[in-house]
């Protein structure tokens, strides 16, 4: 799967997350302070992305991000700041995206099941290594609900964003 990954720091957290998804076997799209870290080269295997010029600041690589997961060069972000509120604030902003705030695995779960999320938003200060573990193992092994309600919710999201009433 491609991912795009935004961080506004080069914190630990935001590192391991490259390397976890690496391990997974994802294709990753890196966006602000990473991209700066040298993560190729520092041999995460995350790419570069386009656009070397990019700002660090969590609402320019987290829209960015999610600008990646619109327009089809991702199929998921996951967008990191200091809380990841900022970061799933500007992620949501991105027409067709749906960026949830998890802070452990049942709520990732969730967001995958019940909202079709497609951008997982984190916390570099309150997510630890083994959560971090634990948070993408449910993300990834999360599915869209098919029930009839679920869907409709997130049809609803849609209309909304397409400024339907």
């Amino acid at each position: 799967m491609r991912i795009a990954v935004s961080s506004d720091m080069d914190e630990p957290v935001a590192r391991q997350l490259l390397d976890e998804l690496r391990r997974r076997g994802h294709s990753v799209l890196v966006h602000g302070a990473l991209e700066d870290g040298g993560a190729a080269a520092a041999g995460t295997g995350a790419e570069p992305a386009a656009g070397t010029a990019e700002r660090d600041g969590w609402a320019w690589s987290a829209s960015a991000a999610a600008r990646a997961v619109a327009d089809g060069t991702a199929d998921q972000a996951v967008v990191c700041c200091w809380t990841g509120t900022g970061a799933s604030i500007a992620a949501n902003k991105v027409a067709g995206v749906r960026a949830a705030l998890c802070g452990d695995a049942y709520t990732a779960e969730g967001a995958r099941k019940w909202n079709d999320a497609n951008a997982l938003a984190l916390s570099l200060r309150t997510v630890s290594g083994p959560m971090l573990a634990e948070i993408l193992d449910a993300w990834f092994g999360g599915r869209p609900s098919r029930d009839p309600e679920d869907l409709r919710n997130v049809a609803r999201l849609s209309a909304v964003e397409g400024g339907s009433s």
